[in-house]
């Protein structure tokens, strides 16, 4: 498990609730799915992370890990932001909190109305097909460690290979993404 500081708590817990408030009838793979595109759009638009926490890449796409286990039981890291309800055997988020923008930049709050707008109406499956395209991160990730066979032939499920998001960016980009990325680190390391 990750170190999450209270700060990335409720950014993570708010991001989640403004979601579920903006989407009815909100999946667990559904919300992991926009949780990755706002932090892949963030990169590529903005050369910032939007959350700034490990996405692993799992057969249905990538995952935050700590957020899947999380929600696949009664919530403890988002305990106060979000419930689960599981129905015929999916989970659906709600958000039981009220939206508070503390943690978000105007560009954090551009990023989460750009990936509503565009993939909100989308399914599950939609956007788990996205992330899988050809040239994706995920997909790229993914060969690089020789898991696609091991996820198409269900042999495997997940993996603890990390995407990484500057491989998008080149130049200044990429080196200015990494400093916000480091300061972001060492910012948790110095918080209790």
């Amino acid at each position: 498990m990750e170190k999450y500081t209270r700060s990335d708590i409720s950014k993570l817990g708010n991001a989640i609730i403004y979601i579920a408030v903006h989407i009815p009838n909100l999946s667990k793979t559904k919300l992991l799915k926009l949780l990755y595109l706002m932090e892949e759009y963030s990169v590529r638009r903005f050369h910032t992370p939007f959350l700034g926490v490990p996405y692993e890449v799992w057969q249905a796409g990538p995952v935050i890990k700590d957020v899947f286990i999380d929600l696949s039981e009664n919530p403890v890291l988002l305990d106060g932001y979000v419930s689960r309800i599981v129905k015929d055997g999916k989970t659906y988020i709600n958000a039981i909190s009220v939206f508070c923008d503390d943690e978000f930049s105007d560009n954090d709050m551009l990023v989460m109305d750009d990936i509503i707008r565009r993939y909100g109406e989308k399914t599950a499956k939609e956007l788990v097909n996205l992330t899988h395209k050809k040239g994706s991160l995920w997909r790229r990730t993914a060969e690089r460690y020789n898991l696609i066979d091991f996820f198409d032939n269900k042999r495997l499920n997940n993996s603890d290979y990390r995407i990484d998001f500057s491989e998008e960016l080149s130049g200044c980009a990429k080196d200015f993404y990494k400093d916000q990325l480091e300061f972001l680190q060492i910012s948790r390391a110095c918080s209790k």
